[in-house]
């Protein structure tokens, strides 16, 4: 099989393609024949080793995938060969083919195409995991979500809409913002021409938002948790622009606000079954029609550089994927 390999840490310059064997599924794991793989800007991290959790090199890359069992080991008793599946990974998800753990496995939801699916699971698991369970959404609440227009802050625009929030995109540009409007956010704020805690503050009465979720960091975060409204709370969901903020405890104190993180990798290994009934409910609102999963860019395995360059050049809207 072809895979991308992460030799040394670096930029994505330094990653390359080989040939190598395939993997064989030992017991508890399935052989996934890869159809797309979705990539995220954690993956830039990790190529990099910057990420909170680092793995050594050679590896490959990736975390989230789409595609068919190609072949299951000892045990496995809930997939078979040729189903459709998806799942997330500790990596070798950039590669034609991919050895997972029977328990980071689903079948693909109906609906989906493998591009939709490949790029479905860590992004609209955080964003839906972040509004049911990390700060639980009421309907009629309003949410600012930073970096609106991106792959993991689209998701979040379509999950509020559809749990009954009003929301306000926030982005850098105007086109990003048309596409989180054609996503269902209701406001849009431009922060690389308007003041964000002061509009935010403006399009809510004075009120202040009920939920920020950002997946930005950096100067941005202070501000939005300054438009944050009494009891509100913040999401911390990455730091996206490089810098992680080191927020007032002041504010927090002044407005009774909770600052929380969301980590849903680690929650979903410590809650599996929690996890199996959020995909549950995400997938019965892709039935609904209430949200609909937006890929894009899809990318050869060979045009990684395009790819990578594409996220840490900040001009992603909604989802990339590589398709082998």
């Amino acid at each position: 099989m072809r895979a991308l390999v992460c030799k040394e840490y670096g930029p994505v310059e330094k990653l390359v393609i080989e040939t190598m064997d395939d993997p064989t599924p030992g017991s508890g794991e399935v052989l996934v024949e890869v159809r797309a793989a979705g990539l995220n800007f954690p993956d830039v991290l990790a190529i990099a080793g910057m990420y909170q959790v680092k793995t050594p090199p050679p590896f490959v890359p990736g975390n989230e995938a789409a595609g068919v069992v190609a072949a299951v080991g000892d045990g496995v008793a809930r997939f078979k060969e040729g189903d459709p599946v998806m799942f997330t990974s500790t990596g070798g998800a950039f590669a034609e083919k991919c050895v997972v753990k029977e328990t980071m496995l689903a079948p693909m939801i109906p609906g989906l195409s493998f591009e939709q699916a490949g790029g479905f699971p860590i992004t609209y698991s955080t964003s839906y995991h972040a509004f049911r369970q990390s700060a639980p959404l009421a309907g009629g609440e309003t949410v600012l979500v930073l970096g609106a227009a991106g792959g993991v802050g689209i998701t979040a625009v379509e999950i509020a809409k559809a749990m009954g929030a009003r929301v306000i995109a926030a982005a850098s540009s105007d086109e990003k913002l048309a596409f989180a409007r054609e996503a269902g956010a209701d406001d849009a704020i431009n922060y690389s021409e308007q003041p964000l805690k002061e509009t935010a503050k403006e399009l809510t009465g004075g009120k202040g938002v009920d939920v920020v979720y950002d997946p930005v960091g950096g100067e941005l975060a202070e501000q939005a948790l300054r438009a944050a409204a009494w009891h509100g709370r913040f999401l911390v969901v990455g730091f996206a622009c490089g810098d992680i903020p080191k927020l007032p405890a002041n504010l927090a104190l002044l407005k009774e606000a909770s600052i929380t993180g969301v980590f849903w990798g680690a929650w979903a290994a410590r809650n599996p079954q929690l996890q199996v009934q959020n995909t549950m409910e995400m997938g019965q609102l892709i039935a609904d029609g209430k949200i609909a999963p937006r890929v894009t860019e899809s990318f050869a395995l060979d045009d990684y550089v395009k790819a990578f360059r594409t996220i840490t050049e900040r001009r992603v809207k909604g989802k990339l994927v590589f398709t082998m």
